[in-house]
């Protein structure tokens, strides 16, 4: 089932790939937002669309507050916004 963002069409895959990019420490929101037009403040509403409810509030309760995941908060030492092991395939 597809879903509709900011007139873009979301493929099962790519609301997967967003709630991980959304787990991950140094994936920063505007990196999200450049991949999938989804902006900051479209980020919680989105989660709690796609997570159980206790889920969401771990996500929320972890990323509150946290530097990384947002470029103008970031120090100079974040340079990348995955792991360098990262190797996955999420789009067919």
């Amino acid at each position: 089932m597809s879903k509709k963002v900011n007139h873009r069409i979301l493929s099962e895959g790519d609301i997967s790939r967003i709630i991980e990019l959304a787990w991950e420490d140094r994936t920063p929101f505007e990196a999200i937002e450049s991949q999938f037009g989804l902006t900051n403040n479209e980020m919680p509403y989105f989660m709690r669309k796609h997570l159980k409810r206790s889920a969401f509030i771990r996500w929320r309760t972890r990323i509150h507050g946290r530097r990384t995941k947002h470029f103008a908060l970031r120090g100079s030492s974040v340079n990348r916004h995955h792991a360098s092991g990262h190797r996955k395939l999420h789009r067919l």
